[in-house]
């Protein structure tokens, strides 16, 4: 599948971004012009997400590949892999996959295990029950969603998968229908096996419970060259919440 990406850079060793569910490339345009000054970074749209192509397959394997082809395209060898959440868990398949076409892995707030994905799984059938068509405004939409959804910040990310479509009516980006048939395919860690002798590191807020200390043990289990850092002050979305101490961590690692 041929993903959609933004690069900013044209020198330097490739960066590959990959986001979160959701989420997309453009969450990363500041990041990714900042990066710029060292590597050129490319900033993938994931497969049902964003601007890439949709498809009835979700799953890390098919996730996986669709990077490697993106290499392939693009002529990308020995890339730093950075991804986030959902992109942090691609990332790892990746490295565990093709662990020598890969120099660096950078894993944003996100451990080798599984996770339960009822939450998710209610919020997109949420979601899918409203009338998109009905409403004119965003702020309509995020007034309904603040009901069952008091958190601003995840409001108004979901909200940027909004656009208008042909009838000029609003649609989400992100393909609904598959994310809420298989969305559960995200819980799956079983690639998280061996050792992986590719240097990792592992990025954490310090209000988020994606990485505990149950998580290190299984980070030493599975990587034999990693560090973990904890951004005081940040939750889940560490990038967006912090910015400088998150750039100031990727470029510190990226230049080792």
């Amino acid at each position: 599948m041929k993903l959609h990406s933004k690069i900013y850079g044209d020198k330097g060793q490739d960066l590959i971004i990959i986001h979160g569910l959701f989420g997309m490339s453009d969450n990363w345009n500041t990041l990714g012009k900042k990066f710029s000054k060292y590597c050129k970074a490319h900033l993938i749209d994931l497969r049902n997400h964003g601007r890439s192509p949709h498809s009835n397959d979700f799953n890390y394997e098919v996730m996986c590949q669709d990077i490697l082809e993106y290499m392939e395209e693009n002529n990308i060898v020995d890339p730093i892999i950075l991804g986030h959440s959902l992109g942090g868990k691609v990332a790892m398949k990746f490295a565990f996959t093709y662990p020598d076409k890969i120099e660096k892995l950078i894993v944003a707030d996100i451990a080798p295990r599984q996770y339960n994905s009822d939450f998710y799984k209610n919020l997109l059938a949420t979601l899918y029950k409203l009338p998109l068509q009905d409403f004119e405004k965003r702020e309509e939409i995020d007034n309904v969603l603040s009901f069952s959804y008091t958190d601003k910040g995840m409001r108004l990310f979901l909200l940027k998968n909004l656009y208008r479509n042909e009838k000029k009516e609003f649609a989400w980006r992100f393909n609904i229908d598959v994310l809420l048939d298989k969305v559960q395919n995200i819980q799956d860690a079983s690639f998280v096996s061996g050792k992986l002798t590719v240097p990792a590191h592992f990025i954490r807020g310090s209000n988020s419970d994606y990485i505990n200390k149950s998580d290190e043990l299984l980070i030493k289990k599975h990587f034999t060259d990693f560090s973990i850092c904890t951004i005081d002050g940040a939750g889940h979305w560490l990038h967006a919440e912090k910015p400088e101490r998150f750039y100031d961590e990727v470029m510190g690692f990226c230049l080792m």
